[in-house]
């Protein structure tokens, strides 16, 4: 059997934490940052978890996760 490519784009973006779940970033951290308090953007810097539902469209995007 081939070996499996994995997106690229879906590397950049998700990481498998030490316990096994799949990491992501929060979105609205970008851009227009002023209007948004310090504690909005506190909380968006942090690190998230995929969604259970999505957990498994991330393993098909990144097979050697």
């Amino acid at each position: 059997m081939p070996k499996l490519k994995t997106r690229r784009a879906a590397a950049k973006r998700f990481r498998r934490s030490g316990s096994g779940k799949i990491m992501r970033r929060k979105a609205y951290k970008n851009h227009l940052l002023e209007r948004k308090n310090q504690d909005r953007k506190r909380k968006l810097s942090k690190i998230a978890t995929v969604h259970e539902s999505d957990v498994e469209n991330v393993e098909l995007m990144m097979p050697y996760l």
